[in-house]
């Protein structure tokens, strides 16, 4: 963890079963305020797993503990408040189809933060024009662009001012050209100082804007550490098999 300051998700044993299957074996983890966690590894590692139990998505042993910001994860009146703080970009956008884009970046400020229609409505426009679609305002997210709908994906998890954003393979569903325009808003969010964890396969992009990388094979942290170190010198032999096969593809 970095030594910046407080951590503010913090993970000490955590485990999720499917019956008996083990999908997570005991996961540590401690993620610094402001600081940029990417978690790659082969699909079926349990990285997508490992970021839906951080706000409960996905149910997990009980002998397991998870904190956002000092409150225990777990079901009950706490969940709301941690659900409050974080905010989370899926592979599919989930937006409200019958909603136009400005309405479904303005709906959880009202609902949750009791925020006036006409503060929710100023806040989802700035938003909208931070991410590079403020002319899209009026649509539905069925005439928008795959790219164009994370995008409004990602300004309705900031229209909350969570305290952490997860995103669970943000590009993943989208089409090659339009990978890069949700990367480059992903990229401009990074330098902002607000606190990140996303599970991706853009190598490239985990090089450039993390802190720290985390390589995960079947349900365990295998290795992390800064990207020089994990791309560059990693220290165990799967995590060299696994970048050996992914970068000379």
């Amino acid at each position: 963890m970095s030594p910046r300051d407080h951590a503010l998700i913090s993970i000490q044993g955590l485990v999720k079963a499917y019956g008996t299957f083990r999908v997570l074996h005991g996961i540590n983890l401690e993620i610094a305020e402001g600081e940029v966690v990417c978690v790659i590894g082969p699909s079926g590692s349990g990285k997508s797993t490992l970021i839906r139990c951080i706000n409960h998505l996905e149910a997990f042993a009980p002998e397991s503990t998870i904190t956002v910001d000092s409150i225990r994860v777990e079901p009950g009146p706490s969940l709301a408040k941690v659900r409050a703080e974080v905010g989370m970009v899926f592979q599919s956008f989930n937006l409200f189809p019958h909603m136009t884009v400005l309405r479904n970046v303005m709906l959880a400020p009202m609902r949750v933060r009791k925020m006036s229609p006409a503060d929710a409505e100023r806040r989802a426009r700035d938003l909208l024009a931070r991410v590079g679609i403020s002319e899209q305002a009026e649509k539905y997210p069925g005439q928008l662009s795959g790219g164009q709908q994370q995008r409004v994906a990602i300004a309705r998890a900031l229209a909350m001012e969570p305290k952490v954003l997860l995103f669970d393979e943000p590009t993943s569903a989208l089409d090659p050209e339009m990978v890069g325009e949700v990367l480059d808003v992903m990229r401009k969010l990074a330098g902002t100082g607000v606190t990140m964890m996303i599970v991706t396969h853009e190598m490239g992009f985990a090089k450039q804007v993390a802190d720290r990388v985390i390589f995960m094979d079947g349900g365990r942290i295998v290795e992390a550490g800064t990207p020089a170190e994990i791309f560059d010198t990693p220290r165990e032999e799967r995590t060299r098999d696994f970048l050996r096969a992914v970068l000379n593809h």
